[in-house]
Order: C-alpha cells, then structure tokens, then sequence
C-alpha cells in the first residue's frame, strides 16, 4: 500500500492509499480517483515528502539488543484499505471555509436523500407527476435536461460538488 498527496485541478488537497504507485496512474488515467472536495477527476500527485524508517541501529539505540523481526512487525501499523470518496477517513480536512461548507452540505446531502445516478430526470418528473412517491433524491443530469425540469416547474437545484460514487 502508499499513500499519497493528491489535489485536484481547483486546488483542494487531500489523501489517499492505493495498492501500488502503478494501481494510481491506472486509476487516474480512467478517471476513477475523485476529488474528495468537489469530485472532480483531474487529480495528480501533490508535492509530498517521502518517509523513511531509520535504521536499525538508530531504532534500537545503541547498546540495547534489536528486537526479533516478529515482535516488529507485531508493532508496526496496518495500512487500511483504500476509502472510498464519500468516506473522510483517511483524508485531510478542507482548509478553508468554504471548503468545509461545502464538504458538510455534501455530507448532509448524501445522508438525507437517494442517490439515483443517471436516473435523476426521470425520477424527478415521476415525482412531480405523482407517478412516483415523493423523496429526497440527488443524481446527475444534463444541462438541458435540468433546463426542461425547471421549465416544467420540477423544484430542482444543482449542486456545488460531484456525486462520491467514485471510489480512490
């Protein structure tokens, strides 16, 4: 497992862990790694320092003996597995303010309605029509088809981040 320092093309940064540093460029190249903030999928590395583990020698000290390999690796942390995007575990928190708005209305939004996917305009119109029973729902729509809803006087209202579906 590594993790890595990742920002996205608006300039949020965040963390993530990835199988192998081949497994990222895989993901990102089919655009499977999200923005934690915003979801956008033009993501790369950030600038990160590496970690290196001191010698053993200077684990140790000097003097003392060096502990047996078993009771080190009994010691040593577990990589979690990768978190999906919707999931903040692992990641770093918004810095600005806006930034936390908008990851605490993406968190109440996701808790407290249906994600329907593409399936959002035609959800939407059932609703209105009563041909479906009415809920929360959020989902992806195209420009033109929002613009129809809205015509159609469907309440609707777009959203300021991308749907976590994707997972880091």
């Amino acid at each position: 497992m590594i993790q890595y320092s990742l920002k996205c093309a608006d300039g949020h940064s965040f963390d993530s862990w990835f199988q192998s540093a081949a497994a990222f460029d895989k993901l990102a190249a089919a655009g499977m790694v999200s923005c934690a903030v915003c979801g956008g999928t033009q993501v790369d590395k950030a600038i990160m320092a590496p970690r290196v583990r001191p010698g053993r020698k200077a684990v140790s000290g000097v003097g003392e003996p060096e502990p047996k390999p078993a009771a080190a690796a009994a010691s040593a942390p577990v990589p979690a597995a990768a978190p999906a995007a919707s999931s903040p575990g692992m990641l770093s928190r918004p810095s600005g303010e806006v930034e936390k708005a908008l990851a605490e209305l993406r968190k109440k939004v996701e808790e407290n309605s249906d994600y329907v996917g593409n399936n959002f305009v035609r959800e939407a119109r059932a609703m209105h029509l009563g041909e479906a029973p009415e809920r929360a729902i959020h989902g992806e729509a195209k420009l033109e088809d929002a613009r129809e809803l809205i015509e159609e006087g469907v309440p609707v209202m777009p959203l300021p981040f991308r749907p976590g579906r994707k997972s880091n």
